[in-house]
């Protein structure tokens, strides 16, 4: 298993290692691993509708190509308290030794075919908080159902989400509605970053509660992606 997505390249710079790479020196532990190592399973829709744990993100990178993005969740230091939103978040803890920096960071994972998850990372540096975010989002990958953006459905496009959804995460409900193609992602900047990647161009919303707490408003976005699974259900 390839423990690190950086190596050494000429004059001590560090290059990022590449997806085939990552999956040709991958040695699977799990069972599941190695069926897709193996190329018993070739399809990742079939781990996720049979609901298989995924224990490795090799499993992932080994069945569809992915693409990352940031999402901001920390603000710099700006006059008055006011600052640019930025993709990491800077907290402190006072020790003997002195202060001690630690940095958050929220990444999503997508195949923009109808494949998506989030994860979070920490640490003490950005570059192993990044990494940590985006194994955890390749570990949580669900799948989207869309739709043509009409409520029944009856076309055979793929722009929007077949129904209506909702979620619900702390104070904040975010409902997604079904949008003909055309409309665009009428919904926060921040969450049209997820749709991009899920593979949706057209929607409507409503969002409810503490829209600027990032966390609350990405899982609400998450959970009713997720329901387009189950039918709309609750």
């Amino acid at each position: 298993m390839v423990k690190e997505n950086f190596q050494k390249g000429k004059k001590g710079r560090r290059k990022e290692v590449t997806r085939e790479e990552i999956v040709e020196a991958w040695d699977p532990k799990t069972k599941l691993g190695k069926e897709v190592k193996n190329g018993k399973i070739r399809d990742l829709d079939i781990i996720l509708d049979n609901k298989m744990k995924i224990l490795e993100p090799e499993i992932v990178d080994s069945l569809i190509n992915l693409k990352s993005d940031l999402l901001s969740i920390g603000q710099s230091k700006g006059k008055f308290g006011g600052g640019k939103r930025r993709a990491w978040r800077q907290t402190q803890r006072k020790t003997k030794e002195g202060n001690v920096p630690t940095f958050s960071t929220l990444a999503i994972v997508g195949d923009e075919n109808g494949h998506i998850g989030i994860g979070s990372g920490k640490s003490m540096e950005t570059l192993p908080a990044r990494d940590k975010s985006i194994r955890k989002a390749k570990l949580n990958i669900i799948k989207v159902v869309r739709g043509d953006g009409s409520f029944d459905s009856v076309g055979e496009g793929n722009t929007s989400i077949p129904f209506k959804v909702e979620g619900k995460s702390g104070s904040v409900k975010i409902i997604l509605y079904p949008a003909a193609p055309g409309t665009g992602l009428v919904i926060a900047n921040e969450l049209k970053k997820i749709l991009k990647l899920a593979g949706i161009s057209d929607i409507y919303s409503k969002t409810f509660g503490r829209k600027r707490t990032t966390f609350n408003l990405v899982k609400a976005c998450m959970k009713a992606l997720e329901k387009t699974n189950l039918g709309g259900r609750k």
